[in-house]
């Protein structure tokens, strides 16, 4: 064979072997690439994870405080109210111990009044003195009645704020549970995706 037809034939190997080593560069390159690639979105989505599952505790947290706060009123409150209905026992049997001794003590004058007619004038004027403190007594017992309505009344509104408050702290609590889930469901979906995703 020729000095130049050898040449030829080597450069044309040579080359051959160097369009092969290119092509393998290339490809070698794409692969750093799509590694390169894979890297950043796993970084990316375990920021994303780190960044859920911080906002997960925090959402927790919250709730646990929550919690501690409407317990510790609803404590309070129910305090409150165990105390005033007490008052209102206390006024009611006192109205009832009170009627009940005024009325004793106009039939017992109202008997006498009728066994002794000589001194009927003056249980007439001591009946008409009696029946005067009665209607003094009727004032301050219906006085005393509208305290009792009014605190009532109070009691219905707190009552209804307890359960107000009660209503809002599940509704509350049902949805920190709903984002929860969805939250945990959404993790694992994401990592569902990234450990069957293409190698």
């Amino acid at each position: 064979m020729a000095e130049g037809e050898t040449y030829c034939v080597v450069y044309q190997q040579l080359r051959d072997v160097i369009i092969e080593q290119q092509r393998k560069i290339r490809v070698f390159e794409e692969l750093v690439k799509q590694q390169e690639e894979k890297t950043a979105y796993r970084e990316e989505f375990e920021a994303v994870v780190k960044e859920l599952e911080v906002r997960t505790l925090k959402l927790i947290e919250d709730e646990k405080l929550e919690h501690a706060k409407t317990k510790a009123l609803l404590s309070k409150e129910s305090e409150k109210l165990q105390f005033a209905l007490g008052e209102i026992e206390i006024l009611m049997k006192q109205l009832d111990r009170e009627k009940k001794a005024f009325e004793n003590a106009l039939e017992s004058i109202k008997n006498k009044a009728l066994k002794e007619s000589t001194k009927n004038d003056m249980l007439k004027s001591k009946c008409n003195e009696i029946e005067n403190q009665m209607e003094k007594q009727d004032g301050i017992l219906n006085i005393k009645e509208d305290q009792i309505k009014n605190l009532n009344q109070l009691l219905e509104k707190q009552k209804d704020t307890l359960r107000q408050k009660v209503t809002d702290f599940e509704i509350q609590k049902q949805q920190d549970a709903y984002i929860a889930q969805v939250l945990k469901d959404k993790k694992r979906k994401t990592f569902g995706k990234f450990h069957h995703a293409p190698k």
